[in-house]
């Protein structure tokens, strides 16, 4: 089955401690929702939008990631997170991604994926280890 533009994929949570600025950057920072938990749930989202649809032994990656963080969500409030895909060329998925807590739009901007072969992108990790010695 093709990966066609169209498709819709959502995910929600209630933020926690764990997902929180302070907890990844440190004491100073406030107890909200952290960018960079934004944007892993949004990279999340887009891949398991396009897990029924992938080969045996595919996989995907991240490769571009164009994020506006536009509102801080608090501890113990949910947030829901959108990607639609708006174009599939070939191995490379073009999303739009977009997220809501109970209040406010928190996020919109836009995600790449390429689809991947799992076993020979794990050959080409293997040898890049190989060069510094693992």
């Amino acid at each position: 089955m093709a990966i066609e533009p169209g498709l819709v994929g959502e995910h929600s949570i209630i933020v926690s401690e764990e997902d929180t600025a302070r907890a990844s950057g440190g004491e100073s920072l406030p107890p909200v929702l952290s960018t960079p938990r934004l944007v892993g749930l949004l990279e999340r989202t887009a891949h398991q939008a396009i897990l029924p649809f992938l080969g045996e032994g595919q996989s995907s990656v991240g490769t571009l990631v164009n994020i506006r963080h536009l509102a801080a969500t608090p501890v113990g409030m949910p947030a829901r997170f959108r990607a639609e895909l708006l174009e599939a060329d070939g191995r490379r998925l073009r999303f739009k991604v977009e997220a809501w807590d109970a209040v406010d739009k928190i996020a919109e901007g836009e995600h790449e994926r390429f689809v991947i072969d799992q076993s020979r992108f794990n050959e080409r990790l293997e040898k890049k280890s190989l060069s510094i010695g693992k």
